[in-house]
């Protein structure tokens, strides 16, 4: 039992320093005709001397200054000025930042003209600027962006892991994930659209939070007759709403192209749900698997992992509070 609680601390512990490995970005703004500014985010996997990677622009582009950079906790922050004699419309940027399964966002935001947002992978490190995006490659972009999001956001994720493992059966995940989704959709949408906000400090340790509480019930077992065990759509929801203003803070960072606002933060939302439900779905498979092959270890399996996903959740909530 004592390895498998260890096991179990490891996996859910790890994500907890793997947390601060933030995706890379490269912004490209264009602050005057043909002049443009240039900043990014170039992640380390760890402390040491790294070569700065510099963005690749078109040839019709030049810096006029040697690129500079200054350090930040786990990256690398570089900044540049560039004059272009040419539009960037047609052309290719590229930077050669991302490694291993990584991605990076790259925003080009063109003078009086729509932002345009790209993700970067190492396979395919470079975009062609369109004139004007397309409505499919808004779709396209932000719909991956919101499944990597939720895949690579271990809070939202430990929130939902949790709640599978509490209520256990289909039909009520089933309408706790539903209470969840129409949750943080409202509040993505209000905040996004300019309705509705929230400090990003505060509600990062309310999600935190929600971690905690959801371990605590868990941690129960299932002969407590809790709030959360009778009506947990309603806690979904209560929550989701809290977290929703999370998902917002990731959207803002990223940013919406102009024109396309709605497009794009639909798909965003529907990536979000997808990566969600591909979870819900692998956590109650590993459940059925796990009663099936050793019923008589699957409850001290829970339980178990109701205290690393606490003891993960407690950890987030201090370094939010008052880290």
């Amino acid at each position: 039992m004592t390895r498998w609680l260890f096991l179990l601390l490891a996996m859910v512990a790890a994500p907890a320093l793997a947390d601060e490995l933030r995706p890379g970005s490269v912004q490209i703004v264009e602050v005057a005709r043909g002049s443009w500014d240039l900043s990014w985010k170039q992640p380390l996997a760890g402390p040491g001397t790294i070569a700065l990677v510099v963005p690749e622009l078109p040839a019709s582009c030049a810096f006029t200054a040697p690129p500079g950079h200054r350090a930040a906790p786990l990256a690398l922050i570089g900044h540049a000025n560039a004059r272009c004699q040419a539009p960037l419309s047609g052309q290719r940027i590229a930077w050669q930042g991302v490694t291993g399964r990584g991605d990076a966002l790259l925003r080009v935001v063109p003078l009086g003209r729509p932002v345009q947002t790209f993700r970067l992978t190492a396979e395919n490190p470079s975009a062609i600027i369109a004139a004007k995006p397309s409505r499919f490659q808004v779709l396209r972009t932000y719909f991956v962006l919101g499944v990597t999001h939720i895949l690579g956001g271990w809070d939202h994720l430990l929130f939902v892991i949790a709640l599978v493992l509490l209520v256990a059966r289909v039909w009520p995940v089933v309408r706790a994930a539903t209470a969840f989704t129409l949750a943080h959709s409202l509040t993505l949408a209000a905040v996004t659209l300019g309705f509705a906000g929230l400090p990003q400090r505060p509600v990062e340790a309310t999600i935190a939070l929600s971690i905690v509480f959801l371990a605590v019930e868990l941690a129960r077992g299932s002969s407590a007759e809790t709030l959360t065990r009778r009506l947990p759509w309603l806690v979904a929801f209560a929550f989701g709403l809290v977290h929703g203003f999370g998902f917002a803070g990731a959207l803002r960072e990223i940013g919406l192209p102009e024109g396309e606002v709605p497009a794009a933060l639909v798909s965003f939302n529907l990536g979000v749900e997808a990566g969600q439900l591909a979870v819900i779905a692998a956590v109650l498979a590993i459940r059925a698997l796990l009663n099936r092959i050793a019923p008589a270890r699957a409850s001290q399996l829970i339980h178990a992992a109701s205290y690393a996903i606490g003891i993960t959740g407690s950890y987030w909530l201090l370094d939010r509070v008052i880290g």
